[in-house]
C-alpha cells in the first residue's frame, strides 16, 4: 500500500481580465412588442397595489423567469434604480416547475423577489412603454437576434433612451415570462418559525404595523421569527405578500427502539489527553459504564419534565464515539477511543425547533476548542425544495463563523411514510456545508430507513452513507445506553457517530483542515464511481482508516490545501509520469469548501462558486496557456462557450459545494499523449453571486488520485518530480502523526 501524500506549494492568482459580454440574445430568439406590453401591464397591476399598502416603503415584486438563469442572466437594468443595480434588490429565489403542452416534461425556472423602490417601478413601466412604441413603429412589432446584432454596428435614436438601455430592457425581457406579487399559500395550525422578505423597515416595527407584538426572544435573526398559529392567521390576513417562508416549529424526535442483550461491557481505562467530539443530542445517563468520558451538560428546562427514555437516544450516541469499536468489533476503524463534551438539548417526542436552534449558536460559541461535532436529531417532515430549513441554515452560519463541521444524520423514515421510497430527508440534514450520513446494511445496500435528497432540488444529500443497522434485516448496532449493559438498535442516527470518529481523527490526530478532512472521507466513499445516489450519497466510506489514509501500489493519491484570493486561483506546476510521451493515468480530483450561505436567497443559497479545472497543460490554438480538464469544463475559459446554467449545474455542479471530476475505468482505456513537459494543472474560479459581498479567502481541500492503467508503481518518482518543481512533500504516516499529537498533548510540569 502507498501512503497518502501531502503537497504543500504556492498557488497563482490573478484578477478577472474578462470584459463583460456584449448585450445580445440568443441566435433564433424573437422578442415581442406584445410581451413588453404584458410586463408592463403586470407591472402596473403591482404599482397600483403597493400604492394603497405603503407600510413595507417600498415594493415587492417577483419576476418569473423562462428557465433556471446564470448571473449574468439576471435583470440587469429592468426595476433597477440610479446606482443600483437590480441584483442589488433580490431578497429571494426559489424554483417553479411548469409542464408543457407540447413537451410533457416538467421544466424548472427561476422566480427572484426583489425589493425595490416605487419610483424603480414607475421608471420600469415607462422604459417598458417607450420601447413598445419603438418595437411597434420601426420593427414591425418584433426584434430577432440578427436585429439587434445589426442594430449594435448602427446608430439608434430615441429621445429619453440610449441604445444600450434600449437593448438591454429587449434582453431583459427576453428572460422573463410575467411580473407577479407572489404570497405564500399555507394552511398553519401550529406554531411556526417564520421567515419574511427583507424591506426598508424593522420586524418589530413593520410586525406592529399589522398588530402582532413580537418580543425580542422569539426573534432569531433579523427576519425569522417564532409565531404561533394566530400571529401567523393575522400576518397571512393583512400581509399575505410578505411571508417568504415558513415551517413548523413543533420538531417531532421519535427514538429507535433498543433491544436489550446479555453482554455487560467491560471497564475501560480512564481518558487521558484523547481528542473531544462535541454532542448535541438528548440528555446522557451518568450511570453508563464510560460515564468518566463524558462531560455531560444538561441544557434543558427545569420545566420539561424528562423521564427514563429521554436519555437512552444521547447516552447511546456517545457510547458509539467514545468506545464503539468494543459492542462491534467487525466495524473497528482504528481510530482509537474519544472524549465527548455532551450537550441535552431536546427529549423523545416534540421539541421547539427555534429553542434548539438559539441552544446550539451559544453552545457552540462557548465551546470553540471542539472543532468536529456530532448531531443525531432530526425532524419527521420533510424539507422543502425551494429553502433550506433554520436550523440547516443556523449550522452552516455557525460552521463559517467558527471554523467547525457538524456531522448530521440523514434522518430516518417515519413509520406511517415506510412504503414511500423517495421520502426526504428532514431538518438539519439539509445543512449544505455539514456532513449528512445515511445508513447501509452489511450488504452495502441502503437501509429500510433510508430517506432521500437532494437538497434544493440539487445539491447532494446525504453526503455519504455507513454502517446504521436495519431490522428488516435482523442486523444491528450495539450501544451502551444505561448500567444494565449492551443494547442493540438501528438508525442514521447510529451510523453518523462512526463518521464522527473519522472526522475527529482526521482533524485532531492527522491534523487536516476541515475541507480536507471531508474531502477524503468523500473521495473514499466515491471511488471510481462518482455517479452520487439520492439514498447513499457519494458512497460508502470504508470501515478501517488505514483505507482512507493509503492507497494500493497502482494508485498514487496525493492532497493540497489551498486558499483562494481573487478570482483565478492557479498552479501549472503538477509533474504526473510521462512514459514514451504518453500518461499512462487515470486521474480524478475532489474539493471541497465550505461557502457562505444565505437563507434569504432562497433555491440560490451559496454565495460562492468554485469552478474546478483539472487536467492537462497545453497549448491552444490561439497560443494560449490552458488546462484541458479531463471532464471537458471550458466554463470562464477564454473564447465563445455556450454553456446554459442548467447545464452547468448538471454536468459541472456548478454552485455546489463539493465537486469530483473523475475518468472512467473501461476495459479498451488508453493513455493520454502528454503535452508542455508532462504538465498538470490546477485552476479554481471564484465567482459570487451577490455583488454587495467583497471577496474573501476561501480555504479548499482536494484529494487527487492517479491510478496506473497498468498497475506499475510510481509514486518514488512522482515525489521527485514534485521535488523538482518546488512542492514540498510530505508522507502521510499514520504512526508518526499519532506520536506528535500525543507530545503535543502532554502536560509540562514547571518545577
Amino acid at each position: 500500500m502507498n501512503n497518502l501524500l501531502e503537497l504543500k506549494g504556492e498557488f497563482q492568482h490573478k484578477s478577472n481580465q474578462a470584459r463583460g459580454g456584449s448585450i445580445s440574445l440568443k441566435k433564433g430568439q424573437v422578442v415581442k412588442a406584445d410581451h413588453l406590453l404584458e410586463l408592463a401591464n403586470d407591472l402596473q397591476k403591482i404599482a397600483d397595489y403597493w400604492s394603497v399598502h405603503p407600510e413595507i416603503e417600498g415594493a415587492l415584486v417577483s419576476a418569473h423567469y423562462v428557465r433556471i438563469v446564470p448571473k449574468s442572466s439576471r435583470l440587469q437594468f429592468l426595476l433597477s434604480c440610479t446606482n443600483n443595480s437590480p441584483n442589488d434588490f433580490i431578497v429571494g429565489a426559489k424554483f417553479e416547475t411548469t409542464v408543457d403542452i407540447i413537451d410533457p416534461e416538467s421544466h424548472a425556472h427561476h422566480v427572484f423577489t426583489y425589493f425595490i423602490p416605487l419610483t424603480a417601478l414607475v421608471q420600469t413601466i415607462a422604459v417598458l412603454k417607450k420601447v413598445y412604441d419603438v418595437l411597434k413603429e420601426n420593427y414591425q412589432g418584433k426584434l430577432s437576434y440578427e436585429d439587434v446584432e445589426e442594430l449594435k454596428k448602427g446608430t439608434f435614436v430615441c429621445d429619453g433612451l440610449s441604445k444600450t438601455r434600449f437593448l438591454q430592457t429587449i434582453v431583459d425581457s427576453s428572460n422573463i415570462q410575467c411580473f407577479r406579487i407572489d404570497t405564500l399559500e399555507k394552511d398553519i395550525h401550529e406554531a411556526c418559525i417564520i421567515t419574511i422578505y427583507k424591506t426598508k423597515v424593522k420586524t418589530r416595527e413593520l410586525l406592529g404595523k399589522f398588530g402582532i407584538s413580537i418580543p425580542e426572544s422569539r426573534i432569531l435573526n433579523q427576519l425569522t421569527i417564532q409565531m404561533n398559529p394566530e400571529e401567523i392567521h393575522m400576518l397571512l390576513e393583512k400581509a399575505p405578500y410578505l411571508v417568504a417562508m415558513g415551517v413548523n416549529d413543533l420538531t417531532q424526535y421519535i427514538p429507535e427502539p433498543l433491544t436489550e442483550v446479555s453482554e455487560v461491557p467491560e471497564l475501560i481505562p480512564s481518558p487521558k489527553n484523547e481528542p473531544v467530539i462535541g454532542v448535541i443530542d438528548t440528555p446522557f445517563n451518568e450511570d453508563v459504564y464510560f460515564h468518566e468520558w463524558v462531560d455531560y451538560t444538561n441544557c434543558l428546562s427545569e420545566d420539561i419534565p424528562v423521564g427514563p427514555m429521554d436519555f437512552a437516544h444521547g447516552t447511546a450516541v456517545s457510547s458509539i464515539i467514545v468506545d464503539g469499536p468494543k459492542g462491534n468489533p467487525d466495524l473497528d476503524d482504528g481510530c482509537g477511543r474519544f472524549r465527548v463534551r455532551h450537550f441535552g438539548v431536546a427529549v423523545a417526542g416534540k421539541f421547539s425547533s427555534f429553542s434548539v436552534i438559539k441552544q446550539i449558536g451559544d453552545i457552540v460559541r462557548l465551546n470553540r476548542d471542539i472543532k468536529v461535532w456530532n448531531l443525531s436529531l432530526g425532524s419527521i417532515l420533510e424539507i422543502n425544495d425551494n429553502f433550506i430549513s433554520p436550523e440547516a441554515a443556523e449550522l452552516d452560519r455557525l460552521q463559517n463563523e467558527y471554523d467547525i463541521v457538524f456531522v448530521v444524520a440523514g434522518t430516518n423514515l417515519p413509520a406511517a411514510h415506510e412504503h414511500e421510497n423517495n421520502y426526504k430527508i428532514g431538518a438539519p440534514a439539509d445543512s449544505l456545508n455539514s456532513i449528512v450520513v445515511n445508513s447501509v446494511n452489511f450488504q452495502n445496500q441502503s437501509a429500510s430507513y433510508s430517506r432521500s435528497g437532494p437538497v434544493l432540488s440539487f445539491f447532494v444529500k446525504p453526503d455519504v452513507s455507513y454502517y446504521g443497522g436495519d431490522r428488516q434485516k435482523h442486523e444491528f448496532i450495539t450501544v451502551c445506553d444505561n448500567v444494565l449493559g449492551a443494547k442493540q438498535t438501528a438508525g442514521t442516527s447510529f451510523a453518523a457517530p462512526w463518521i464522527t470518529r473519522k472526522m475527529a481523527y482526521l482533524v485532531y490526530i492527522m491534523g487536516f483542515t476541515r475541507e480536507v478532512a471531508k474531502a477524503l472521507l468523500i473521495d473514499a466513499a466515491t471511488g471510481w464511481y462518482c455517479r452520487p445516489d439520492e439514498k447513499k450519497g457519494y458512497g460508502i466510506v470504508p470501515i478501517s482508516i488505514q483505507d482512507i489514509l493509503q492507497s494500493p501500489d497502482d494508485e498514487i493519491k496525493f492532497i493540497i490545501f489551498g486558499k483562494t484570493k481573487n478570482y483565478c486561483t492557479y498552479t501549472y506546476q503538477l509533474p504526473v509520469p510521462v512514459v514514451e510521451n504518453k500518461h499512462p493515468y487515470l486521474a480524478k480530483a475532489t474539493l471541497v469548501y465550505f461557502p457562505l450561505c444565505d437563507r434569504n436567497q432562497g433555491v440560490d443559497y451559496t454565495d460562492t462558486e468554485l469552478d474546478l479545472h483539472f487536467g492537462r497543460l497545453m497549448i491552444d490554438k490561439a497560443q494560449r496557456l490552458q488546462i484541458k480538464s479531463i471532464n471537458g469544463n471550458l466554463q470562464a475559459e477564454p473564447g465563445q462557450h455556450s454553456i446554459y446554467e442548467e447545464d452547468a449545474r448538471n454536468d459541472y455542479r456548478k454552485w455546489d459545494n463539493v465537486k469530483i471530476v473523475a475518468d472512467q475505468i473501461y476495459s479498451n482505456m488508453k493513455p493520454r499523449k502528454a503535452y508542455e513537459k508532462g504538465l498538470w494543472g490546477i485552476k479554481l474560479y471564484c465567482k459570487e453571486r451577490l455583488n454587495n459581498h467583497a471577496r474573501r479567502e476561501i480555504p479548499f481541500g482536494l484529494v487527487i488520485t492517479l491510478k496506473e492503467m497498468k498497475g506499475v508503481n510510481r509514486i518514488e518518482l512522482f515525489k521527485q518530480l514534485c521535488q523538482a518543481r518546488g512542492w514540498i512533500v510530505n508522507d502521510v504516516n499514520v504512526e508518526n502523526r499519532v506520536q506528535v499529537y500525543l507530545k503535543g498533548e502532554e502536560t509540562i510540569q514547571l518545577e
